[in-house]
This record gives C-alpha cells, sequence and structure tokens, in this order.
C-alpha cells in the first residue's frame, strides 16, 4: 500500500487544514463542512493526476480538438455521517462517478473493546473499477477497514484509493496488516497527526468531524 502524506509539500491545502482545525472557526459549520470539501476537491485533482487516459476527439466551433480524458470508471464511496462533505468534494471534480454509501459507528463490545459496526451500504458494482473511499478521519483505520472490505463483496476493483483529511501512523500501519500491503491500494492523506488520545481521538486532529459538520449526536448511552 502506498501512502501519500500531501501536507509534505506546501499548497493552498494548508490552508483549509488550518481552518478546519480551528477551534474558533469551528464555530461556523457552513464554513467547516465547505472546508472539507475543499480538502476532497484538491485531493481529486491530485488523484486524477494517476489515473488512466484516453484521447477524445471534441468538435469546437471551428475544428477537431484532441483531449486526454478519464478513462478509468470510477466508483466514490463514503461513510456516512461525518464522510459526506470530503465525498461532495470529489463528486464536484469527478461528476460522473458512481457512488456508495455504507454506515458505520463505533461501538465498545463485551469486552470493552472498541469495533466498528456496519449496517447498511448502497454500492454499484465495482469490478475492474477505480474506487475511490473518502472518509476524513483516519484514527484507528478500523471504520475504513470495515468499510473497504465490504464493499470487496460488490466486486475486485482495479485500483482503491484511500482519501482522509486526517490520518495517523496507527491508522496506517492496520491498513498495512488488513490489507496485506496491497500493491492496489494508495492511502492519500492531507496531514497525517502523531497520536492517538484514550478515547481514539486523533491528537491534534480537529475533533469529532461528524458533529463538527451536523451537530451533537445522542449516544445510545445517552438516552434515557
Amino acid at each position: 500500500m502506498k501512502v501519500i502524506n500531501l501536507s509534505e509539500h506546501n499548497s493552498v491545502l494548508n490552508q483549509f487544514l488550518s481552518e478546519i482545525r480551528d477551534v474558533n472557526i469551528q464555530k461556523d459549520p457552513l464554513r467547516f463542512r465547505r472546508n472539507i470539501e475543499r480538502i476532497g476537491e484538491f485531493m481529486a485533482v491530485e488523484v486524477s493526476k494517476v489515473l488512466d487516459y484516453q484521447p477524445t476527439e471534441v468538435q469546437t466551433p471551428l475544428a477537431t480538438a484532441t483531449v486526454n480524458t478519464i478513462s478509468d470508471q470510477l466508483v466514490l464511496a463514503t461513510i456516512l455521517r461525518a464522510g459526506m462533505p470530503l465525498h461532495q468534494g470529489f463528486l464536484n471534480i469527478f461528476d460522473r462517478a458512481e457512488n456508495a454509501f455504507l454506515s458505520a459507528y463505533r461501538r465498545v463490545n463485551k469486552d470493552g473493546e472498541l469495533e466498528i459496526v456496519a449496517e447498511y451500504m448502497a454500492a454499484p458494482a465495482i469490478e475492474g473499477k477505480t474506487l475511490i473511499v473518502a472518509d476524513p478521519m483516519l484514527a484507528t483505520g478500523m471504520s475504513m477497514e470495515v468499510g473497504y472490505l465490504a464493499l470487496l463483496r460488490h466486486g475486485k476493483p482495479k485500483h482503491t484509493h484511500l482519501c482522509c483529511a486526517i490520518g495517523t501512523p496507527q491508522a496506517i500501519d492496520c491498513l498495512r496488516e488488513s490489507l496485506n500491503d496491497s500493491e492496489d491500494v494508495t492511502l492519500w492523506c492531507a496531514a497525517i497527526d502523531p497520536i492517538l488520545n484514550e478515547k481514539k481521538y486523533i491528537v491534534p486532529g480537529l475533533g469529532d468531524a461528524g458533529d463538527l459538520c451536523y451537530g451533537t449526536k445522542i449516544h445510545l448511552s445517552d438516552r434515557k
């Protein structure tokens, strides 16, 4: 699995990252969502540079032009709910792509261990296509792993691009192990942060991306 850390090179992406981390700017959900979306747009352009292309003849008002266009069949997938703005950023660029949606959430099992539960998936066939999975926070890597393996029930993609705003070394190691360090998978991170805290949140990170996008959720344990 190839890992690409986009923050290793200075670009406007750093501005978007600084704003989604800023506790004051985070108070504006619209701006937070839009910055996540812009990160998706930026990453989509970077991913587009490694896709396959073919020459296409285009008729203009004056003559015929030859333009290299993407030949890959793309499927954009995301994990509800936090992944929606990042997914939209990719969809803004790859507007002809098919789409897949999965639901997954964290819970502590009876042994006191964190696990990921997947309950819903709507996806097209992905056999031989290029799969892009967008999830903003790659903390433990478990959600991405569960989502990716679930999508494989719909076929084997030609290549998979796993894309996140912020990842961790722990998540990268988890994915390398679970995916057997596959050469058919590339992991794209806008940034990689050093540690997870006791609650498995990324530090320094940015907090709960889903809550910042859409408001605080009620946990089952909070219900009376």
